[in-house]
């Protein structure tokens, strides 16, 4: 049996160290990785698409990051309960002709005892922007410790 610590019952500290291995993990883009944070059976609605399970996930995922590229995300904590959190975030991205955006968004997450995702539940809303108006800079992948939050960056 896999186990994803930290586990439930969370902690602020526990809850705010699960929001970034989340945050790490996306900034990936690797689908497969992404996934074994979720049950087998995990159940998701990201936009308007639903995605249950980790093969369905996976197809998920790469469907959106073939669409989204140089895609950067922060996550920030919002509240948490025993075995729930919810976040709020920003990704910047664009499209394969130049455009870029920022995506907004809140995230309802539910546990199970192992520290797996068991239900997902995003909200999202895009923004266009002009290269010029990105915050999110550094290099692919995990984002520098000493980056501003979004709270920080008044997002």
């Amino acid at each position: 049996m896999t186990r994803r610590p930290p586990l439930p019952p969370f902690t602020r500290e526990t809850a705010i160290e699960k929001v970034r291995l989340a945050e790490d993990g996306w900034n990936t883009r690797d689908p497969e990785r992404v996934a074994l944070a979720y049950t087998q059976d995990s159940r998701w609605r990201n936009r308007a698409e639903f995605a249950t399970g980790r093969d369905e996930i996976v197809a998920l995922l790469r469907r959106k990051w073939a669409r989204e590229l140089d895609y950067r995300l922060v996550k920030e904590l919002w509240a948490f309960t025993d075995n729930r959190i919810a976040v709020r975030f920003a990704y910047e991205w664009r499209d394969d002709a130049g455009n870029w955006f920022r995506s907004y968004g809140n995230e309802n997450w539910e546990f199970d005892e192992d520290g797996l995702m068991r239900t997902r539940h995003a909200s999202i809303n895009d923004l266009p922007i002009r290269e010029s108006e990105r915050k999110f800079h550094w290099p692919q992948g995990r984002r520098p410790d000493d980056h501003p939050s979004l709270s920080e960056l008044g997002l």
